[in-house]
């Protein structure tokens, strides 16, 4: 995934400084810590919005590295045998696969929850 594009708030105010010896800090974030498949609340869905009149099922909520949702996908799409996608911290499995999604995701010990109609 592309690394997210500096913008004027992400510096806290500062544009330009004249003092050569300046050296800005940056706050050190501890998002990238990682979370337990326990503590994490998933959502699984059926969407079939702008997509043609397809349904997909749609996992929502993980919190994560890339890495570590590229390696939930890949499992996901090879239990269920289908294609999909993982992008934005959402998973797109291509089917309607939410009760098979939702026992894989307990049995890896996520709290999953089945969400929309």
């Amino acid at each position: 995934m592309k690394a997210k594009k500096k913008t004027l708030s992400d510096l806290g105010g500062i544009m330009y400084s004249t003092d050569p010896s300046f050296v800005y800090e940056e706050e050190n974030n501890d998002a990238n810590e990682p979370i337990p498949a326990n503590q994490q609340d998933l959502r699984v869905m059926l969407d079939r919005k702008n997509r043609g009149g397809k349904a997909v099922t749609l996992v929502t909520g993980f919190r994560g590295s890339d890495d570590e949702l590229a390696t939930l996908t890949k499992m996901l799409k090879t239990k269920c045998g289908v294609g999909g996608a993982s992008k934005d911290g959402e998973i797109i499995i291509q089917g309607d696969f939410r009760d098979k999604v939702l026992l894989l995701l307990q049995k890896e010990g996520y709290k999953v929850k089945k969400s929309g109609g």
